[in-house]
């Protein structure tokens, strides 16, 4: 390494440490102008006379020192009221939000009420109601349809019945109806022959 740049590097890095050596140093020294107002009082009861067993504090010292506490009680205050502006605007925002959350909870509870049930003349049912209820009407059109089929078979056996006796009792009809006709033609027959021997007798 280059000597002239490691006397550079040494230089800098010992005046960057006095530096902050000194900026230390200034920092923590009592002061009645800067630090907090715990050190400053501090100071002016290190600095302040002796008077047998009082201290004597120089009365620029009280004013200014007076006049700090006012600051820092005038910005405490300060910090309180933009706190407290702050917590209730806040609050009034939770408060919304809460409101919001509501409101949303009971849109949403609608919307799952709504999408879990049917409108049915008017009502609202929940889809286990409705899908029971279809059931039970698919149900009861089938008993009915088996009821009329078994009703209309059972009406059809009894006109193919009907219509079987008819058709034998027209045959029974047709059948005395043709014996009588020949019983008839028969009685004539004997009744002319009978008038044909009287005629000649």
């Amino acid at each position: 390494m280059n000597p002239i740049k490691t006397i550079f590097l040494v230089i800098f890095t010992f005046t960057l440490s006095l530096n902050t050596f000194s900026q230390s140093e200034t920092e923590n020294k009592p002061s009645l102008n800067s630090g907090t107002i715990n050190s400053q009082f501090d100071y002016v009861i290190r600095k302040s006379g002796k008077y047998q067993e009082y201290k004597v504090v120089k009365q620029t010292w009280l004013y200014t020192l007076k006049a700090h506490v006012l600051d820092s009680l005038k910005a405490v205050h300060k910090d309180l009221s933009e706190t407290q502006a702050v917590v209730k605007k806040q609050a009034d925002e939770i408060s919304n939000l809460k409101e919001n959350l509501s409101n949303t909870q009971t849109d949403l509870d609608k919307t799952n009420t709504e999408k879990d049930s049917i409108t049915l003349f008017g009502a609202q049912m929940s889809k286990t109601n409705y899908k029971v209820l279809m059931w039970v009407i698919i149900a009861a059109l089938l008993a009915l349809l088996l009821f009329f089929i078994y009703k209309f078979k059972n009406s059809n056996d009894i006109t193919r019945e009907a219509k079987q006796n008819l058709a034998e009792i027209e045959e029974e009809f047709e059948d005395h109806r043709r014996t009588a006709l020949e019983r008839e033609q028969k009685v004539r027959r004997q009744l002319q022959d009978e008038i044909n021997k009287q005629k000649k007798g």
